[in-house]
């Protein structure tokens, strides 16, 4: 089963697809357990395994935290950016998506933007956004860093071969059909959650699509006072 719900030229297939992927994620994580998300190519992404939500977060704790991806891809600067090296020592809220998205994509940077400026300024100096293109034949550099700063300076936009990115995607759970052109209609497939990884590189909670503001920011808080943050270079 793939959580990926699909956004299409003009905007998303349909709003119910987006309810169902989030329905459907949400009814696996109740019942915890190995959970294999499969790709469009009938492959399956690395085991997650999940624990229903937990009565602390607003977003679901990973039993078994899930490794951030050890992959370099290209900033909006044009230079490599090591995901692990450059974000050693941080919260890292990592996302999958595409500047063109009418609808899932910014509405989720917006959020995140709100609930950044909503926690302490302490909080929010251990926190890096970074939003991973789905769509890197349109999404160039200079697209990625224009779009992000509607909503914050601050958050870091990468791109890069699109093999790279989902294999990337894939080794977290999160499913991406390549972008593809059908009548006119330009379509682009990813699943729309948002992963928080500790300073060790550890995902810790999964944020599903449609999370608000002030959830994001409660969990936020939260989760700085639950992890040890690492050190570049160092351990937590």
């Amino acid at each position: 089963m793939m959580f990926s719900p699909s956004t299409a030229g003009g905007g998303c297939r349909t709003r119910t697809s987006l309810r169902w992927a989030a329905a459907a994620l949400t009814s696996l994580l109740l019942v915890g357990g190995l959970t294999a998300c499969a790709d469009s190519s009938g492959g399956s992404t690395a085991p997650v395994r999940l624990l229903g939500p937990s009565p602390e977060f607003h977003g679901t704790w990973l039993r078994q935290p899930l490794p951030e991806p050890d992959v370099t891809l290209t900033d909006t600067s044009g230079e490599p950016f090591d995901l692990r090296q450059e974000t050693a020592g941080r919260l890292t809220l990592v996302y999958f998506g595409y500047t063109h998205c009418p609808d899932i994509c910014p509405t989720t940077m917006a959020d995140l933007a709100s609930a950044l400026r909503e926690l302490p300024a302490s909080d929010r100096d251990k926190i890096s956004v970074v939003f991973i293109t789905t769509d890197p034949d349109r999404d160039t550099p200079e697209v990625i860093k224009a779009w992000l700063a509607s909503f914050d300076t601050s958050f870091v936009g990468l791109t890069g071969d699109y093999p790279t990115i989902r294999s990337a995607a894939k080794s977290v759970g999160i499913a991406l059909d390549q972008p593809t052109s059908k009548s006119g209609d330009y379509e682009v497939t990813h699943g729309a959650q948002v992963i928080a990884f500790d300073g060790a590189h550890q995902a810790r909670l999964i944020f599903t699509s449609g999370t608000s503001s002030a959830d994001y920011t409660a969990d936020l808080h939260k989760l700085l006072g639950r992890v040890t943050l690492a050190t570049p270079g160092g351990s937590s």
